[in-house]
């Protein structure tokens, strides 16, 4: 008998205002098209005053043990991605630990900035495998909003704010890559390349949040190899190949990363999940967003290859390959 992490729900949240690129023209020197010929970003969304991550995250997580048919006393664990806490602590699982009235288990956060969420289902997958829990809440929350310098074209224009949940549960398997749930992953960091994506920021430095400083050029020349090589990595983990992949749900950041990397994977954009369009990047919560959104369409369905990669700060990288 072999135990697999299964998914058995998804959930999302996205903040009611609507920011279009042409948001932006008013207040930096850019365009709309600048912006879409760039990014591929149209529009995304923007917390409103008072709004946080935990109550975004929370929303997602409600949805989520919805569309599983479970409450929230059914679930052993929280492991939460995100780089934009409400708080330096308490961490944001345990708030929405509270917010969903659970009264048992744990929670903690992650910390791997746009690859948290990779990071997140990995160690989630971990806790099921080792017998820690049975059925795991992972999400990914953000709300960058927060930390963007709106004067500095180069990054505002490129984040967004929302939430996305996914609801892992242990279920047996035979063993082999044909069953259902997490197949293998691959993580990856280098603290060498910690300029290229940060925040000028932090408790024992400046006692601010700081804002978000990218070295985009830089960024993009490592983005591509690097979630090419960590998506095959995991792939070749588990005795599979590009050839047998239905759909790569890949980190919202960039279509021009999205596509090259798709590309040197011999996979065509019609078995890409793009969303960036709509929300823009949105840091750990991209990849649950887009895996909600795939769902939601009818898309992914049971048995498919799912591929999920992600780059970000750190520089931290990874994919999961899992089976829905």
């Amino acid at each position: 008998m072999t135990i697999r992490a299964v998914v058995k729900g998804v959930g999302h949240y996205l903040p009611e205002r609507v920011v279009e690129n042409s948001y932006f023209e008013s207040i930096v020197d850019t365009t709309d098209e600048w912006i879409q010929a760039r990014s591929g970003i149209e529009r995304r969304r923007f917390a409103a005053e008072g709004e946080t991550t935990s109550q975004m995250a929370a929303a997602a997580a409600r949805e989520a043990l919805a569309n599983a048919g479970l409450e929230a006393d059914d679930i052993d664990t929280i492991v939460l991605a995100t780089s934009t806490p409400d708080l330096t602590f308490p961490s944001v699982a345990t708030m929405v630990q509270n917010e969903l009235g659970m009264t048992r288990g744990y929670g903690f956060d992650v910390q791997a900035v746009c690859a948290g969420f990779v990071f997140a289902l990995t160690n989630a997958n971990a806790l099921i495998l080792s017998g820690q829990a049975k059925r795991v809440l992972v999400i990914g929350a953000e709300t960058f909003s927060r930390i963007l310098d709106m004067t500095d074209r180069s990054t505002c224009v490129l984040f967004g704010d929302g939430a996305g949940a996914l609801i892992l549960e242990a279920q047996e398997g035979s063993g082999t890559n044909d069953d259902r749930g997490i197949l293998s992953a691959d993580l990856n960091s280098d603290g060498r390349l910690r300029e290229m994506l940060y925040v000028d920021g932090g408790v024992s430095t400046t006692q601010n949040s700081g804002h978000l400083r990218m070295q985009g050029n830089l960024l993009f020349r490592q983005a591509v190899g690097k979630l090419t090589e960590t998506a095959e990595t995991a792939l070749e983990k588990a005795g599979l190949t590009d050839d047998d992949v239905d759909w790569i749900v890949p980190h919202q950041a960039n279509i021009r990363i999205i596509q090259g990397t798709a590309k040197k994977m011999g996979v065509p954009m019609d078995r890409v999940i793009v969303t960036l369009q709509d929300h823009g990047n949105t840091s750990a919560a991209s990849i649950p967003l887009a895996l909600y959104e795939g769902r939601k369409s009818g898309k992914i369905k049971d048995g498919q290859l799912v591929v999920t990669e992600a780059i970000g700060g750190g520089l931290a990288w990874g994919a999961v390959v899992l089976r829905w």
